[in-house]
């Protein structure tokens, strides 16, 4: 077989591979070995292949489609502005008065922060300065910034000060910034110090809440922060397919629309 045509037969398989984790939301190497009759070593190969490239994420036993709400956060910013905005006014009316509220970082949180009503007395709690500073001209809300290493790519504190410092406290609310919602893979970032602080912020809190813009639903990035079961709230946009919640919603989850 001439090398042009082995590599057309890769690309058919790995475009295969992509488009049934379009239409199925996953791949099993195993089953779709058995089906094009050849080895699973073939498929895990053109898997890694493809997460080289951003294109998918590897599972143990197939892969997951890959969050696209990976990038810095120039370029998040230019993913579904509307849809954020009207997430955020959703979750900003989760907000009670007298409440102590963990705010991740990220695009989402910062509108949410933009939509906190002027009248709202309570405390935010944050390792984001960015979000610190939108805070800063809000009259009612006092504001604690977490200090710690600034990590860039997303410009929020990680490392063990952080961690410590969240150790002390206790909150009402913690809004959660992930990058992937999968109701089997968990809710997942795309960096293991973020994923870290994300898990000692969500034990802090009573209920923790996370707002998903629809290129999250279904997906997955490489480090875990918790069980997607542990989310009490999710809010989504008002068209989101039932098939993309529905298995999020039968572990528990209250899902609400914005």
């Amino acid at each position: 077989m001439s090398t042009t045509t082995t590599t057309l037969l890769t690309r058919q398989r790995q475009q295969l591979i992509l488009q049934r984790l379009a239409r199925d939301g996953q791949v099993i190497a195993k089953a779709l070995s058995e089906e094009l009759q050849i080895s699973e070593d073939t498929i895990r190969r053109d898997l890694r292949e493809l997460a080289r490239e951003g294109r998918l994420q590897r599972v143990h036993g197939g892969a997951l489609p890959a969050s696209a709400a990976i990038g810095d956060m120039a370029m998040r910013r230019q993913v579904a502005p509307d849809v954020k905005q009207a997430l955020a006014r959703r979750a900003a009316a989760l907000v009670q008065p007298g409440q102590v509220i963990l705010l991740d970082g990220g695009t989402t949180t910062a509108a949410l922060a933009r939509a906190l009503s002027p009248d709202l007395r309570a405390t935010v709690v944050t390792h984001s300065p960015t979000i610190a500073v939108t805070l800063g001209e809000h009259p009612n809300i006092e504001v604690i910034l977490l200090g710690g290493r600034l990590f860039k790519h997303s410009m929020v504190t990680v490392g063990a000060t952080t961690i410590e410092a969240v150790r002390h406290i206790r909150a009402d609310l913690y809004f959660m910034g992930v990058t992937g919602l999968h109701a089997e893979a968990g809710l997942s970032t795309g960096d293991f110090e973020e994923a870290a602080i994300k898990r000692a912020l969500h034990e802090r809190a009573a209920e923790t809440v996370v707002m998903a813009s629809p290129e999250k639903l279904g997906a997955a990035s490489a480090y875990v922060i918790a069980p997607a079961a542990e989310v009490a709230t999710l809010v989504v946009a008002a068209d989101t397919p039932e098939g993309a919640v529905g298995p999020l919603r039968a572990l528990g989850i209250d899902v609400l629309r914005a």
